[in-house]
């Protein structure tokens, strides 16, 4: 990889500072300085971005765009601090047929990158527990495989604590089908993520999403007899 972008100590800094005077007065005085460490992440959400875009296609034109804003809304919170304390963006995979988000989130102790389906509707729950429901050899094949374990452990995410409707509670992919949301994650140190190594592990990360991504799609963009819905 020609890319050498690196993120500096002082953008994980920055943030720990904003979170002891996570306030208006004290963001405003130090601009300057969250400016200079935005487009430090920036650029490498942009790197990341084209080096992700040789593999995969997303709806993102610019690191810039895809990088979340600092500002909160507080709208709907009971937490009134006006500003995150990580830096976070995403990547949208592009058309009908590629199903899947790429997130990440950079924060001293607590950088992660992460995958999947946070909430998915009503219909893709439902053709997803038919589909395991049916068979779900295939997706424990990925869930198994020494790519997916040792990168992201086990599938993550909110649960059911029964058995879905229609589903027997002994049913053999019980596990499987009292999902609500299908995530998966990798966490990353502070040494890793400051570490030019970051962004070829970054990448690597995503690019190995990609089994389960695939998978995914197909399931949604097909009915239970496996007949394309696009």
């Amino acid at each position: 990889m020609e890319n050498h972008i690196t993120i500096p100590q002082s953008s994980l800094d920055f943030l720990v500072q904003l979170k002891e005077n996570n306030n208006k007065p004290w963001f405003d005085e130090h601009k300057s300085d969250y400016l200079i460490e935005l487009e430090h992440i920036q650029n490498f959400a942009d790197a990341l971005l084209k080096e992700l875009s040789k593999t995969d296609v997303l709806e993102n034109t610019s690191g810039k765009k895809s990088v979340y804003r600092i500002y909160r809304d507080i709208r709907f919170s009971k937490d009134k601090t006006p500003f995150k304390h990580y830096w976070g963006g995403s990547y949208t995979r592009a058309t009908a047929a590629r199903r899947g988000g790429y997130y990440f989130h950079l924060e001293k102790g607590n950088s992660f990158f992460a995958g999947g389906f946070w909430g998915p509707n009503a219909s893709d729950l439902k053709r997803i527990r038919t589909e395991f429901g049916f068979n779900s050899e295939a997706f424990r094949e990925i869930l198994n495989s020494k790519s997916f374990k040792d990168t992201f452990g086990t599938l993550q995410g909110e649960q059911l604590k029964t058995a879905p409707k229609g589903f027997d509670a002994d049913h053999e992919a019980i596990d499987l089908l009292r999902y609500k949301q299908f995530l998966i994650i990798k966490r990353f140190t502070d040494e890793e993520v400051l570490s030019p190594m970051f962004l070829e592990q970054a990448l690597d990360t995503f690019k190995k999403m990609r089994p389960f991504f695939d998978y995914m799609s197909e399931v949604l963009t097909t009915d239970s007899n496996g007949a394309s819905i696009l």
